[in-house]
């Protein structure tokens, strides 16, 4: 029983620094100078180009996936490809939403649609790994996204941050939309506590 829990002691103490490294914010171009005393934000997003898992195109995984389910029930397939994209504005950008806010906390508001916000965070999703469980074997859900401040007044794009691997849900969650949606949960508790620290 010393043995097992040594090494999985020692397990976690090795995946430590992987899960750090996978969740790390890197700014790829421009600084975070100009955010100082900024307290609104407009929220987009973006998922032109995306690939999917195996797939360099999210076309051809969505077609692969929907006539899977088709042969095995009829309709399924369909109604999985609709549910694939009626995620993002149920699903994704709510949580993203909930969760940013919640850790900008008092410093700033960040919103859809907001007139009163400088600069638009474009949130552009460039890979999705949409994760599985067939009972005896799981993957758990990832993406990777470009964060983009953009000037609303000039278009400009001020600045451009990179965050990879982003964790979502695996365990016994059989929706996809869930297990990715909790990497959504994740991206945007990261961002909110980095933009306090870094930036507002």
């Amino acid at each position: 029983m010393k043995t097992l829990c040594m090494s999985m002691l020692l397990a976690v103490l090795l995946a430590g620094p992987q899960l750090l490294q996978a969740q790390k914010i890197k700014i790829v171009s421009g600084n975070l100078k100009f955010l100082k005393g900024v307290d609104q934000f407009d929220l987009a997003y973006d998922y032109e180009g995306m690939a999917v898992g195996k797939f360099k195109n999210e076309e051809d995984y969505l077609n692969e996936r929907q006539a899977k389910l088709n042969e095995k029930e009829p309709g399924t397939g369909d109604q999985w490809r609709e549910s694939w994209f009626a995620d993002r504005d149920n699903r994704f950008h709510p949580k993203f939403e909930e969760l940013l806010n919640k850790n900008l906390g008092n410093k700033a508001n960040a919103r859809q649609n907001n007139d009163k916000a400088p600069y638009t965070i474009l949130l552009k999703t460039v890979f999705t790994e949409p994760g599985f469980n067939v009972g005896v074997a799981r993957r758990n859900a990832s993406i990777d996204v470009e964060i983009h401040f953009i000037d609303k007044a000039t278009g400009e794009t001020r600045a451009v941050m990179e965050m990879s691997k982003i964790p979502g849900r695996g365990g016994f969650d059989y929706d996809t939309g869930i297990r990715i949606m909790e990497a959504y949960a994740k991206c945007g508790k990261e961002l909110g506590k980095y933009l306090v620290k870094k930036a507002l």
